[in-house]
């Protein structure tokens, strides 16, 4: 009977004559175990071989192997590297063609109205914001799945990465007016992604090593078994060097990295990733900066702008909105480059003299002031998208009437420098109001975000049909043959703004003093003018409020109405009346199709 071991050979033998005493040594050979003495017959094991001397190849601590929940951060590291230098690309070339950016102009192209009104609603000037972050987390999602799937099988996760940039170039290379070079924020975003995943892959040692060296200490897939059979007392060969028993070795070795290596790779690839993106960022935002236009001087300029009562009632909106404070909303996730240098304005379609003009010659022309207040079609009843401001620029008319507008035209198709269009009814542009491509705002060059160089002005209509940024071209043109934007998914043609008003002081919800309380707010009505604004104090009679200072049918209103208020819970209701006589109804309306419409009542607390 015999019994092995891995390298340790157990034999039975014929029990010889007590041994006198045990020889000591490192190598245990030939140790006699007497279980018996008065059993001759009893059987003894003899070790016949136990190396226990250190091997002279140092032993080490196992190295680091991540597991599935590093890769997951395997995957979001390449994908957020991916992204800062995609879109530090796309800030030396079209910041819009950044992969986040090209994705989320995407889907607010896609997204239905009703859902794209409930954003704007819901979350107001931060909704671009809560789509870039949707978008981002999205990814980021989909990265550290990509990042597991590369921890089991790499060429899968590479896959799905890959599959994801690809997308964003598709992107990019679908907005209007795309150029090739536009997928390259992608292209750079997919190899940085790519050759970060492989990076850490190399440092986690999943492959098999190339050296013939380092293979001899990888167990095979399949190993061939080790002979462990007895040898006659001869001494067994050195096993693999993968087996258990190996010389001096505790257990396998496994090609990998230490963790301090890979974290240090791991925090090198992140700070590297915001560094990128953060001089994308500035890049862009020197790119879209304005630089230094010079206004020329108007020929015809308003009265100034009357005192309003902001100082007098604290808490209505300014009479004038300043520029950093005047509503956006567009469908733009970047704004636009358009330097001065390189713009012109183009007049074509059914003209009969068609005609480009450079920014020095369109400022060449006589320039004119007006005050005009702007409201968003989005703008919900008693909402904030509205702003007034003393505008500068050309009359769309004199430009119209240099083109020579042909008989059977009713559209001006105008559109941006990123292709975006806007349709306009011409009868509205000819009829006698201050329509203006304007260039100046208070004073001041357009701002960047608010569509310098030049943008469209044609006050009585919401922005959705009447107020182009970053204006290329205007093109005469007809309804039955040409759709804009917004008219593509069924938002009204006309447009026309229509009679509402706001109270601004005291808030919903607000807890005032008991005692002489100052409601106020404004009333627009934009080319037709505010004749009257009227307070109605819990459901009681409408009361007449009293106008601030007048600026023009196309300007807003500001009002007051002094409240002997009691202590209670009170609701606040306002309406106005044009001056063609027109009462703001009480029928409510969604912005869509045609803007919102009925009266605003707040509930307020009066304390003693």
């Amino acid at each position: 009977m015999h019994l092995a071991l891995g390298d340790l050979q157990v034999e039975p033998v014929q029990r010889p004559e007590p041994p006198e005493r045990l020889h000591q040594s490192s190598d245990l050979d030939d140790i006699g175990h007497d279980d018996d003495a008065n059993n001759p017959d009893a059987g003894s094991l003899r070790i016949t071989r136990m190396d226990t001397r250190a091997s002279d190849r140092p032993t080490s601590a196992p190295p680091y192997r991540p597991g599935l929940l590093v890769w997951l951060g395997f995957g979001v590291l390449a994908c957020l590297a991916g992204m800062a230098i995609g879109h530090l690309v796309a800030a030396l070339l079209t910041p819009a063609s950044s992969p986040v950016l090209a994705v989320g102009a995407t889907v607010i192209d896609q997204t239905p109205t009703p859902m794209k009104e409930w954003a704007i609603r819901q979350f107001g000037d931060n909704d671009k914001t809560i789509l870039v972050g949707s978008v981002l987390a999205v990814t980021i999602l989909l990265a550290a799945v990509a990042g597991a799937l590369a921890h089991r099988r790499f060429a899968v996760g590479l896959a799905l990465l890959l599959a994801l940039v690809g997308l964003a170039g598709l992107a990019a290379l679908n907005r209007p007016l795309a150029e090739p070079y536009d997928a390259l924020p992608a292209l750079a975003a997919g190899l940085t992604g790519a050759g970060v995943l492989l990076v850490l892959r190399r440092l986690d040692g999943a492959a098999l090593p190339d050296d013939p060296e380092s293979a001899a200490d990888t167990p095979p897939d399949d190993p061939a078994p080790v002979d462990e059979s007895p040898h006659d007392g001869a001494p067994l060969p050195d096993p693999p060097a993968w087996h258990p028993m190996a010389r001096g070795t505790a257990q396998p070795q496994v090609a990998g990295t230490s963790r301090r290596t890979l974290l240090l790779t791991a925090g090198a690839v992140a700070v590297l990733a915001g560094a990128g993106g953060w001089i994308g960022r500035v890049v862009e935002q020197a790119r879209t900066s304005i630089g230094n236009i010079v206004l020329p001087k108007a020929s015809s300029v308003p009265a100034p702008l009357p005192t309003g009562l902001e100082k007098a009632i604290p808490g209505i909106s300014d009479f004038r909105t300043a520029n950093g404070d005047f509503y956006r909303v567009d469908i733009n996730l970047s704004v636009p480059l358009v330097p001065v240098d390189d713009w012109d304005l183009r007049v074509d379609g059914e003209v009969d003299q068609p005609f480009t003009l450079d920014f020095d010659e369109l400022c060449a022309l006589p320039m004119v002031e007006r005050d005009i207040t702007m409201t968003c079609v989005s703008n919900e009843v008693g909402g904030r998208y509205i702003g007034s401001a003393r505008w500068l620029g050309v009359p769309l008319a004199t430009l119209l009437e240099r083109a020579g507008v042909q008989s059977g035209a009713d559209q001006i198709l105008s559109t941006a420098a990123d292709g975006f269009t806007i349709s306009t009814p011409l009868a509205v542009a000819l009829d006698g109001r201050d329509a203006l491509v304007a260039i100046g705002m208070n004073g001041q060059p357009l701002l960047a975000e608010h569509g310098s160089p030049a943008r469209l002005i044609v006050p009585g209509l919401y922005g959705y049909v009447s107020a182009t940024k970053w204006l290329r071209k205007l093109t005469i043109t007809r309804y039955g043959k040409a759709t804009a934007y917004w008219t593509e998914r069924d938002w009204s043609e006309d447009g026309p703004i229509k009679v509402s008003s706001r109270i601004d002081t005291p808030r919903s919800a607000d807890r005032v003093a008991a005692g002489r309380v100052a409601i106020g707010g404004v009333a627009w009505a934009q080319h037709r003018g505010i004749a009257a604004v009227e307070v109605c104090i819990d459901g009681g009679p409408w009361q007449a409020a009293r106008l601030g200072p007048d600026a023009g049918v196309d300007y807003w209103s500001q009002w007051f109405h002094l409240w002997d208020a009691t202590p209670g819970r009170h609701t606040l209701a306002v309406r106005a009346t044009t001056v063609d006589g027109e009462v703001q109804t009480g029928v409510r309306a969604t912005p869509f199709p045609d803007g919102s419409s009925g009266i605003q009542e707040i509930l307020v607390t009066v304390e003693k």
